[in-house]
């Protein structure tokens, strides 16, 4: 897809010297302060992006700095022709003393998500038909792997201490709404005289060719009502919560949708997720990993669920993958998308430079990195093909359809999905954090490269 991205990037705006006062040490922040920043972009199909985001921090008498008590995270965007982000999000220790208590109510409106298929390298990704500088007899359309999904989430976690302040018990309750569709070429397509989108009548999506295959069902192809109970444990020593320098977080809970509560297809899940961290240069450099796994023990995951990734406390507006800024750097988004899946990352950080201005505490950051994964679950989507007599019987000598070898290679077992990359960070009092991470895709069948501009480190 063509794309020119302007990020008007605002480093911080912020009320320190205001609100937050000075307490003996210049290195201890008190009372309120916050971040700001605001986002300009255009896409040609998606129109301009505008908006922002702010973050207030409550550092209260300043004794738990870096820590704060209280965390209120607003963003406001959207894109001309209906993409956004309208979120707020809450994170406190202190509302109930001793419990931690984080709250978030979204509504992610997305007229060009992306949808590659199933089971990673299974799924063929061809990165000519998304380009429209090919002949015509090669281009099909920049939202051949799209489709239109419209997320309403509200999510509520609590941890409980059990044994001291680092081993806790994890209780949640997360409401998710999808509203799925094919991609609007219609309105992608308004007030443009050229680099028009071909219709779906000439050009059909993925999405709904999975629709004709039957490998996205009727019940499930416009989206549904997704009810979630979660329940398990966390071990957390983490010296500071947005930039550990030594410490383990890990964490392990079964997530369920059951029907009683209204799901359209109940399912019981299982998340464990290992992240640690060491110091090699005191304050300064650190080196930090994290393992995940999420896999299916019962029942059947719709598949506009499928690239949802829990986790007890969200980095960004979205947790989903793999692949994208929040997984897998580099390699396209919901590329690696199965029945369960298993994933790494693997950071250098260094605190380069550390300065004052406008009052505050900075650092600037540099990040190398590696990431990976892939499914370890399958949707058995060769039978599903077979039943529905898309691709011939196993016993059969009728040769495929060349067209249909187009899209999967069942043949090509699924291997780890690898990308690397460089990342910068701008901090602020250690918890106002601008990211922006660059990555490569090692094989082209994952992509290219992508560049991620948003808040926090990675995990």
């Amino acid at each position: 897809m063509k794309k020119l991205t302007i990020l008007f990037t605002a480093i911080c705006i912020t009320l320190g010297a205001t609100f937050a006062q000075e307490k003996k040490s210049e290195d201890v922040k008190t009372g309120w302060g916050f971040g700001v920043l605001p986002a300009v972009s255009f896409d040609t199909d998606l129109g301009f992006q505008y908006g922002g985001l702010v973050n207030f921090f409550d550092y209260g008498d300043g004794s738990a700095f870096p820590g704060y008590e209280h965390s209120i995270y607003i963003e406001a965007s959207r894109y001309t022709k209906g993409s956004g982000i309208y979120r707020f999000y809450y994170d406190s220790e202190y509302l109930i003393p001793g419990i931690q208590i984080t709250t978030d109510l979204s509504y992610l409106p997305d007229e060009a998500y992306d949808f590659y298929g199933f089971n990673g390298y299974e799924s063929v990704f061809n990165s000519q038909w998304i380009d429209d500088s090919q002949a015509d007899d090669i281009y099909r359309s920049r939202m051949f792997y799209k489709m239109k999904n419209n997320i309403f989430r509200f999510k509520t976690d609590v941890q409980i201490p059990l044994i001291g302040k680092s081993f806790r018990a994890i209780a949640g309750f997360n409401l998710l709404n999808f509203n799925i569709d094919k991609v609007d070429v219609d309105k992608l397509n308004k007030g443009k005289d050229e680099n028009l989108l071909p219709s779906h009548e000439q050009v059909p999506g993925l999405y709904q060719m999975y629709e004709e295959w039957g490998l996205i069902s009727e019940k499930e192809a416009d989206g549904g009502f997704v009810p979630l109970l979660k329940a398990g444990v966390v071990y957390d020593t983490r010296d500071n919560q947005p930039n550990p320098m030594k410490g383990v977080w890990t964490e392990a809970f079964i997530l369920g949708a059951p029907s009683f509560l209204g799901a359209e297809s109940s399912f019981l899940k299982l998340n464990l997720t290992h992240r640690q961290y060491f110091t090699i240069l005191k304050n300064d450099l650190s080196f930090a990993y994290r393992l995940g796994y999420q896999g299916t023990i019962s029942g059947h995951t719709p598949f506009y669920y499928q690239p949802q990734i829990a986790t007890s406390v969200m980095k960004g507006a979205r947790s989903e993958g793999l692949g994208g800024g929040r997984t897998m750097r580099g390699i396209r988004r919901n590329r690696v998308v199965g029945d369960g899946f298993a994933y790494g990352n693997a950071e250098l950080r260094w605190k380069a430079v550390h300065f004052n201005f406008i009052n505050q505490k900075w650092y600037l950051g540099i990040n190398g990195f590696v990431d990976a994964g892939q499914v370890v679950q399958k949707l058995d989507v060769e039978s599903v093909l077979r039943e529905n007599g898309v691709i011939p019987p196993l016993e059969s000598s009728v040769i495929w359809d060349q067209d249909v070898k187009n899209y999967f290679n069942f043949q090509e077992a699924e291997k780890l999905h690898v990308s690397y990359g460089l990342g910068l960070r701008i901090s602020m009092n250690q918890n106002f954090i601008i990211a922006i991470d660059y990555g490569q895709a090692v094989d082209p069948q994952d992509g290219d490269s992508g560049i991620y501009i948003g808040l926090n480190y990675l995990f």
